[in-house]
């Protein structure tokens, strides 16, 4: 039979504590909507005590949302917990979050008390709490650091106070994961009145172990995950619900499932990302860019054959519409032509073999090909005139300082060198071609144009010249615009002489 996992999100309290990602209320309504639709069973919505706003904020959303648990946080202090209390009147299910520090280093040097005194703030909290609203969870703040024994008397007495769920933060990240989980067994068995309460993982990832902690405290007994969007949160931040959530929807033998609609996860990551301006590292689990990218040529070519044999989860279960073949310099012949035929330009091995080499030079140029660069290297590769080719060019240029370029070309199965000067780079460049070929050709039309506005990107040149009378017309392109500019002049020549 299987088991629910409960989603408890900290994005609008936990993850709004990071330095310049605060939100104000209407963006708090827009994110606390769509963790709704999202389908979290408990949305933390603040800590009504610290400010007007978050009180507000509180209040606002209470009344936007229907469906989730709202939650407001306090300390074990009665004016925190009136106040959560009254901002929380107009939710359908308003719970409090109450609870103080269990650890040696907070029992002693932020409280300068005892462990039988925060006991008793702790079941005080709990009973007036309980008083106010209808459902009450307890956290014991550094829960990670605190001696197991000690912390099961703490769980046992506010259990008996009223508190339904139980908290058990690793606040500072640094429990690591096989002890998570033993702390939570150990509770699951020692605690004897544990059965009238969930606990609940709140992991933060200090050093980089909040999903395997969360996990961990899963795997043996907990039953509400504390989690946000992204992975935001305080310092390195909190778990991540998209990687909890993908866990346990990957790994169903657990007999554990959320109640979160995964297809909703990439709009949401997109939502908060934007809102409190804080971009999501490229190689995120589940929703970086990079998540579902494969760029490596032995990757691309099993990911062709059968999409399992490199991705482990279906982009279209987070809401991708299909993962990305990016194309480097790592690239293979199977992923260029994938590409190719997905932009319906369908070539032959031969036409396929004698692109790719130009291929891997621009993208040793570029680092990342895009559809754009690609028609242009298939433009290119139809037009090129092999009876004239450039094999190296260098200009030499600057300010007070006349433009020469030095070209050489294969010509007529031939091998030839120049030196050209001119008015910058190109005409110097032009005029060496010119001394090569030995004929009058006049430049009529000169046009460059930029694919994208990157500056390491593609430049296209268009060009006409005039040979005997006629017009010929050329077409190069190149990250370099000296070399587009002297392939699109060959292109044009090249025609002119045949």
């Amino acid at each position: 039979m299987k088991e629910k996992v409960y989603v408890f999100d900290t994005t609008l309290r936990d993850g709004e504590q990071v330095p310049g990602c605060q939100l104000n209320t209407v963006e708090k309504i827009e994110v606390a909507r769509m963790l709704e639709a999202l389908g979290v069973d408990v949305i933390e919505a603040g800590f009504p005590v610290s400010s007007p706003g978050d009180f507000n904020s509180v209040v606002e959303i209470s009344k936007a949302v229907t469906n989730p648990t709202i939650c407001a946080l306090t300390r074990a202090v009665e004016k925190d917990i009136e106040v959560a209390a009254d901002a929380l009147k107009l939710a359908k299910q308003g719970r409090i979050h109450t609870g103080i520090g269990t650890s040696d280093f907070h029992i002693k040097y932020k409280f300068n008390s005892t462990p039988e005194e925060i006991i008793e703030r702790a079941v005080r909290a709990v009973k007036f709490a309980r008083n106010l609203v209808g459902e009450v969870e307890f956290y014991a703040e550094d829960a990670g650091r605190t001696e197991n024994k000690y912390l099961a008397r703490v769980v046992e007495a506010t259990i008996d106070a009223g508190a339904t769920i139980i908290n058990i933060p690793d606040t500072t990240g640094y429990t690591l994961p096989h002890e998570y989980g033993a702390k939570i067994k150990y509770l699951t068995e020692h605690v004897s009145n544990i059965h009238k309460a969930v606990l609940s993982t709140h992991c933060h990832n200090d050093l980089g172990m909040a999903t395997a902690n969360t996990l961990s405290g899963i795997l043996n007994g907990a039953r509400q995950v504390e989690v946000a969007i992204n992975g935001i949160g305080e310092r390195a931040g909190n778990t991540s619900l998209e990687e909890v959530v993908m866990i346990l929807k990957s790994h169903k033998k657990q007999g554990l499932y959320t109640g979160i609609d995964s297809k909703k996860i990439m709009p949401a990551s997109r939502l908060v990302s934007t809102l409190m301006r804080m971009p999501v590292q490229p190689n995120k689990a589940i929703v970086g860019r990079n998540a579902f990218a494969h760029s490596s040529g032995i990757h691309q070519d099993g990911f062709l054959k059968k999409r399992e044999t490199y991705e482990i989860i279906n982009p279209k279960d987070v809401g991708l519409n299909q993962s990305s073949i990016i194309l480097t310099a790592r690239s293979g012949r199977a992923a260029l032509k994938h590409r190719l035929e997905e932009m319906n330009i369908k070539l032959s091995k031969p036409e396929l073999d004698e692109i790719y080499p130009r291929f891997l030079e621009l993208a040793d140029k570029k680092k990342e090909i895009n559809d754009e660069d690609l028609l242009v290297l298939v433009d290119c590769d139809k037009s090129i005139d092999k009876s004239i080719r450039l094999i190296g060019l260098q200009v030499l240029c600057g300010k007070n300082l006349q433009a020469s370029a030095t070209v050489k070309l294969c010509y007529k199965g031939e091998e030839f060198v120049e030196v050209g000067l001119g008015n910058g780079p190109i005409d110097a460049s032009l005029n060496a071609i010119r001394s090569i070929v030995k004929q009058k050709i006049h430049l009529e039309d000169f046009v460059i144009q930029a694919i994208t506005r990157g500056s390491n990107d593609i430049g296209k040149v268009h060009m006409s010249v005039e040979y005997k009378g006629v017009l010929f017309y050329g077409f190069g392109a190149n990250t370099d615009i000296v070399q587009a500019s002297v392939e699109a002049f060959l292109d044009a020549i090249g025609k002119a002489l045949k």
